[in-house]
């Protein structure tokens, strides 16, 4: 017996989980989802994820009837069943099964599915030494604010990047860097002031890097939301990307380049400490 999973109203082990031929997801890649962090057993930034997830399915007009409490039970659900202290759990919704068709029936039911996955999220030697990332042209259709699942452009990307090499990549589109194909990007200037993309529908809103905007308000950090060229980038005193399940990484080399001294800085070593400690992980 495997995990337990949840799919379509049911907790059941992974080996008996199944999905119709006919679901759009499937199909199509119509469907959306989430992964929030667990450390601890504890889901972090968990607000954020479900806030995001509810935009992601009214920009696709899909209208999931559960609440977001229903959510938050399904995910407490897979955390208990699986005993899970530390990972990730998934959530997937698509629109719904009927028959190929680009036109989708005005009715649907919405299928939600959602697993746990156990990973080492903090003291992870990428935190403690940092990455280094290619840079690549952005592959990725219009609506990148829209969390869907057809990730083809970053799995392509990424799989390019480690063939090279490198342990991530950055995407780069009209002279400017987007985001990382699965994390934001953000760059420290020699002054001080931490520039990462503002929302657009040009890149994905992230949570982690909301959650650690919030903080450096609070810290009195200055953040800067603009596009940076990827020769800033290089030239940047520090450099480090976010995501849910890499919290907040250090990236020193960027292409052939060395960030900065080629270590991970004190302002990202900072941020790591911050958002630990908000998290409530013991230092």
């Amino acid at each position: 017996m495997g995990r337990i999973v949840y799919v379509h109203g049911q907790f059941v082990p992974e080996e008996e989980a199944r999905i119709g031929l006919f679901d759009r997801g499937f199909l199509f890649g119509d469907a959306v989802y989430e992964v929030t962090a667990v450390i601890a057993g504890r889901m972090i930034d968990n607000d954020l994820h479900l806030a995001r997830l509810e935009r992601s399915l009214g920009e696709l007009d899909i209208r999931l009837s559960l609440s977001r409490a229903d959510i938050e039970a399904v995910q407490a659900g897979l955390i208990g069943r699986n005993a899970l202290s530390d990972g990730v759990v998934y959530l997937q919704v698509s629109r719904g099964e009927a028959d190929r068709d680009f036109f989708y029936p005005g009715a649907m039911e919405p299928k939600l599915i959602g697993f746990t996955q156990a990973k080492t999220l903090t003291g992870t030697k990428a935190q403690a030494e940092g990455i280094a990332v290619d840079l690549q042209p952005d592959p990725r259709w219009h609506r990148r604010d829209i969390k869907t699942t057809m990730l083809l452009g970053q799995v392509m990307a990424k799989q390019a990047a480690r063939g090279r090499g490198f342990a991530d990549v950055w995407l780069v589109e009209d002279g400017v860097v987007t985001e990382g194909a699965s994390s934001t990007a953000h760059i420290v200037t020699h002054d001080g002031r931490i520039l990462t993309r503002a929302a657009s529908e040009a890149t994905l809103p992230g949570c982690t890097q909301r959650a650690l905007a919030r903080l450096c308000e609070r810290h009195g950090l200055r953040i800067e939301e603009r596009a940076f060229t990827p020769k800033e980038a290089r030239e940047a005193a520090e450099a480090f990307q976010t995501s849910a399940s890499s919290l907040v990484t250090p990236v020193v080399r960027i292409g052939d380049q060395a960030v900065g001294d080629g270590r991970p800085g004190p302002m990202t070593r900072k941020l790591q400490a911050l958002y630990l400690e908000a998290a409530g992980v013991p230092a």
